[in-house]
């Protein structure tokens, strides 16, 4: 099993033989004396060699494949809690900031940028959590900071969960009320069918 301590310098050792591989072919080339008479166009760098782009690659996946280990051995799925952000249109709610508490404790809090935001409006999920949870009954409450059209807004949304050995994964849903008028909050557990 690998650990950070074993995979961040096996993996720079990786990179550094790739970029060593990629220098020494690009130095082991002949450079090409530009002749006084010949155009400077004929001046050509050497290719890379189809070898180098196949370690290149093998580089790339297994960097995917270390970080999908790191993640299973991280938060393993009997323990496993994560918890996602979307947003409808956003009419009525313009998103700040939210913060997430598990038991009573903070365990993330997101300031949001208009790039983020639009990202949300478009159909985004944000993955805003991932996290260990013990077996048994949990509470979990959101917190929401923005403006609207007419006020600011900071509301929070709260809801009890049963951790059991199966992974537990939440949204939470910022969603225009046209009814009210007024942005609603809520917290949803996705059930795997």
């Amino acid at each position: 099993m690998f650990n950070q301590s074993v995979k961040l310098p096996l993996l720079g050792f990786v990179l550094a033989l790739c970029l060593g591989t990629t220098a020494s072919a690009q130095t082991a080339a002949p450079a090409a004396v530009p002749n006084s008479t010949a155009p400077a166009e004929s001046v050509q760098q050497p290719a890379v060699t189809p070898q180098v782009e196949n370690l290149k690659v093998s580089v790339l996946n297994l960097n995917r494949d270390l970080l999908i280990l790191e993640e299973e051995l991280l938060y393993p799925p009997s323990n496993q809690v994560a918890i996602y952000l979307s947003m409808d249109l956003g009419e009525f709610f313009s998103l700040d900031a939210v913060k997430l508490e598990i038991d009573n404790k903070l365990v993330t809090s997101e300031l949001y940028t208009e790039k983020q935001i639009n990202a949300l409006y478009r159909g985004g999920v944000q993955r805003l959590y991932v996290g260990n949870l013990k077996a048994g009954e949990h509470e979990v409450s959101a917190f929401f900071t923005g403006r609207g059209p007419q006020q600011d807004y900071k509301r929070g949304a709260k809801l009890m969960v049963t951790k059991t050995q199966a992974p537990l994964v939440l949204e939470l849903k910022i969603i225009d009320s046209t009814a009210k008028l007024q942005p609603t909050f809520e917290i949803k557990e996705w059930k795997a069918e």
